[in-house]
């Protein structure tokens, strides 16, 4: 039973992981900012991943992995990791992780209309609808109306939003290049090499920017490192691999589908641990996104 449907629990798996490491990430940007958080997390997540690769297949790095898969999985890393969680990191500083969470439902009907521009892949009139239904759940929770008549206005910083659609975006498109590159390798060896290639990203970066110094600071800081360390277990080394397993042995639509839960998982800790005051209107707009998500996939 478990073998016949590893896809959609690796999918389940990821949407768990992603909800601790999503508020993981939230109160450890908050201390050192989005920027040390994303290169610290890499690193300590490759180190995860390289422990487990040598017990589990004998290779501390990919090194058996072909031209064809370190290309879009390199690739795939430099979007998903270096650009989308750059965005998506300061987002969670801005907004939050539960309403950053929230516009990530995005990734399905983004990666479908992707598909649809770029690989010529039809969108029936069901698709449009159910992009239209998860649009319509997000724009409740972050629009509000207006002191004028008629007026609407964001609810949340527009800022915020931004990175968040950004980072949806990232998301979307190192999910195809994911799929295209992996094949049938081996889903965790596959991660550590977006997570090199995020790495390469950041470091590039940071030697522009000069911001080496606000990472040693954060190395310092206790708090934070506790955070991007338990974020970092259940992100770049157990969540992005089971994601990455999960469009390997389903399809893509049903595992993105299962992994969009995240906004309604995110609600409980949300308010438990973080003490968040949800309103209805957000509760009812976070199940209109993700029930947009599933009408998109299973019709």
């Amino acid at each position: 039973m478990f073998a016949s449907h590893l896809g959609e629990l690796a999918a389940l798996a990821t949407a768990i992981c992603w909800t601790f490491t999503s508020m993981s990430f939230e109160s450890a940007g908050k201390k050192v900012g989005s920027l040390s958080v994303n290169y610290i997390r890499l690193i300590i997540g490759l180190l995860f991943l390289s422990v487990f690769t040598f017990i589990t297949r004998g290779y501390i790095l990919p090194t058996d992995a072909g031209r064809h898969a370190w290309t879009w999985l390199f690739l795939s890393g430099i979007v998903g990791f270096a650009i989308g969680d750059l965005l998506l990191f300061q987002a969670f500083v801005v907004l939050g992780a539960r309403i950053s969470m929230l516009i990530m439902s995005l990734v399905p009907p983004i990666t479908a209309l992707i598909s649809y521009l770029f690989l010529g892949e039809t969108m029936t009139i069901w698709e449009l609808f159910a992009m239209f239904i998860t649009v319509t759940g997000i724009c409740l929770v972050v629009l509000e109306r207006g002191k004028k008549r008629g007026q609407v206005k964001f609810s949340h910083p527009i800022s915020g939003v931004l990175f968040a659609f950004g980072g949806a975006v990232g998301q979307a498109v190192g999910l195809i290049f994911s799929k295209y590159g992996m094949g049938d390798y081996n889903a965790f060896a596959a991660t550590q090499i977006r997570v090199i290639a995020g790495i390469a990203g950041f470091t590039v970066l940071f030697f522009f920017m000069g911001n080496w110094g606000k990472v040693f600071k954060a190395l310092k800081n206790v708090s934070a490192m506790k955070g991007i360390t338990l974020g970092s277990f259940f992100g770049p080394f157990l969540g992005v691999s089971m994601s990455l397993l999960a469009v390997q042995h389903t399809m893509a639509g049903i595992a993105s589908t299962i992994m969009a839960i995240v906004p309604i998982m995110i609600i409980p800790p949300a308010v438990i641990i973080f003490k968040e005051k949800v309103s209805l209107k957000e509760v009812v707009g976070a199940v209109i996104a993700v029930l947009g998500v599933a009408i998109f996939f299973i019709h």
